[in-house]
Formats: C-alpha cells, sequence, structure tokens
C-alpha cells in the first residue's frame, strides 16, 4: 500500500461499515452461542485464516524480544478487556445508551495523542468532532432524547471506551516498526487464548449442545473474516498514515451505517430524526478531517 490519502480514507471507511454490520451479524450468530463463544470462535477463525495467508507471504513480521511486552498488554486492552467490559455493560443499559458512551471514543482519543504521540489538534477539528458526537447522540436516542441508565453499566461502558483509546494510541507507536497485517494477527492470537478459558469455563457445555445452524456458522464467519481480520488491518493501517485522531473519528459512522443496516436487514425503524443525525454525523467527519492554514490548536490540554 501506498500513502495516497484517498487510498487510506476508502480503506478507514471501508473497516467502518464492516465493523457496523458486526452488529447485525453478532445478534444473528447470539441466538445460537453466547458472547464468550462468539467472541472466541471469531477471534480462532481470524487467526487461522491471518497465519495461513502468512504461510504463503513474508507479510508477518517477527516481534522483537522487547515489544512482547506490548503486544500482550494491547490484546489484553483490546479485544478481551474491551470486549468483556462492552458484552457485560450492554446487559444492563440499552444499546443505544451504549452507543452514546462508546462515541465518545473519538472526544478522549485527541488528548491522549496530543499527550503521548505529539499529534497537533486544530480547533476545526475539534468543532467537527464535537459535531459529530452530537450527530451520534441524535441518531441513537429517543426523540425525547431521555437517559435513564444503571450506574454500573456506564462505568463497563466508559471500561470499553478508555480500553479502545488505550488500543488506538498503542497501535500508533507499533505501526512505526510494524505492518498493519502483524498488529492484527498477533492481538487476535493472543487475544483468542485469553478468552479460551472463558469459553471452556462459561459456555463450552451450551456450545456443544446447541443447533450449529448454516446460518450461525455463515455470519460468525463474516464477524472473523471481516470484523476480527479485515476491518482491523484497515484501521491499522489508517492510523499509521493518518494518526489516531483522524482515524478515530470516523468510528462516529458506525452508528450511523449500524442503524442504516438495521433498517435494510433486519427492518428497524430509520426515521427523520435518525437521518437527520446522519447528516449531521457525516457534516461533523468533513470538518474533523480538514486542514488549515492557522497555527494548530495547542490549548486543548494547557491554556
Amino acid at each position: 500500500m501506498t500513502n495516497n490519502k484517498a487510498g487510506v480514507y476508502i480503506s478507514v471507511v471501508a473497516a467502518m461499515i464492516m465493523w457496523s454490520l458486526t452488529f447485525v451479524w453478532f445478534k444473528i450468530v447470539n441466538e445460537y452461542y453466547g458472547p464468550f463463544t462468539i467472541v472466541f470462535l471469531r477471534l480462532f477463525v481470524s487467526t487461522v485464516i491471518l497465519l495461513g495467508i502468512s504461510g504463503f507471504s513474508s507479510v508477518l513480521q517477527k516481534i522483537q524480544r522487547a515489544d512482547v511486552l506490548r503486544f500482550l498488554v494491547l490484546a489484553f486492552i483490546y479485544p478481551f478487556t474491551y470486549f468483556i467490559a462492552e458484552s457485560l455493560g450492554l446487559t444492563m443499559i440499552s444499546a443505544s445508551q451504549g452507543a452514546v458512551v462508546i462515541s465518545t471514543i473519538p472526544l478522549i482519543v485527541p488528548v491522549g495523542a496530543y499527550l503521548l504521540l505529539n499529534e497537533r489538534v486544530t480547533m476545526l477539528n475539534i468543532i467537527g468532532i464535537l459535531i459529530s458526537f452530537t450527530g451520534v447522540v441524535i441518531v441513537v436516542m429517543k426523540r425525547d432524547f431521555s437517559f435513564n441508565a444503571a450506574p454500573a453499566g456506564i462505568l463497563l461502558m466508559l471500561l470499553a471506551v478508555f480500553s479502545a483509546v488505550g488500543y488506538t494510541l498503542m497501535v500508533k507507536k507499533l505501526t512505526e516498526k510494524y505492518n498493519a497485517f502483524t498488529i492484527t494477527a498477533y492481538q487476535n492470537i493472543i487475544g483468542s487464548l485469553l478468552f479460551l478459558p472463558l469459553f471452556l469455563i462459561f459456555e463450552s457445555s451450551d456450545f456443544l449442545s446447541s443447533q450449529h445452524s448454516v446460518e450461525a456458522i455463515v455470519n460468525l464467519g463474516y464477524l472473523a473474516v471481516f470484523g476480527s481480520s479485515l476491518a482491523f488491518i484497515l484501521f491499522n493501517y489508517g492510523v499509521k498514515v493518518l494518526g489516531a485522531t483522524k482515524t478515530e473519528i470516523f468510528t462516529n459512522i458506525i452508528p450511523v451505517l449500524t442503524a442504516v443496516f438495521a433498517y435494510f436487514m433486519l427492518g428497524e425503524d430509520l426515521g427523520f430524526q435518525k437521518l437527520f443525525g446522519i447528516a449531521v454525523v457525516l457534516s461533523g467527519l468533513f470538518l474533523a478531517q480538514l486542514k488549515t492554514r492557522k497555527r494548530p490548536y495547542d490549548h486543548l490540554i494547557a491554556p
């Protein structure tokens, strides 16, 4: 891949499309299997696919001994901690409320990128991020914008948020040495090993006694190939080229695309409010990607 910006944006958008579809695929597979089973199997299948590809090419790089701990921490943060916190959190609050909390990720990443990666954030970028976040709220909330949620559920979702933020910042540092394929492959290898005990202890018996329908297997394959493999490779490539802040803002279109796909694939409602929210999200996304000739907004952290 070259550093062609148009190609990078297409890659990141493609990753967001795949991740938005994972909510639909997960909902289908969850009718047959438990959450630990789904996560373990999608990571395991992804690992087999990526290692299979590496057997026919030299794309998989060898990890330096000094970076082994970094990869272990990366996988522990995401997918392990993120998926556990998100799954448990969504049992206590609604999916819409969870989506609002998750959509705060692009608001936090610029702070971490500024402090740890020295990424500059312009005023235009910040305005775009805030507008995009407002659009997400419009899309996922009810018409009366009510937000009555269990505190424990919110705390778990916030843990997922900070896990995702930490993941993005670590990926940016690792892309200085490793390609996106290598990072994705090792995070899934380690992640599948971390989820294996949870699967064996809590859900293996249910998995063995469940009905293994073609629908469940096909959609599980989608989760593994697209959600846990290709999407992460494209996203990590975007982080390498665009930086953490400009790549992470694209995650705000996930709830938007999910709403659209759910309308066509699951028959869920898509009214004027959601359409208006989609327009707001896209407007904010456009602003967040613009460059300005003015001095970078260095007062994000300190006055």
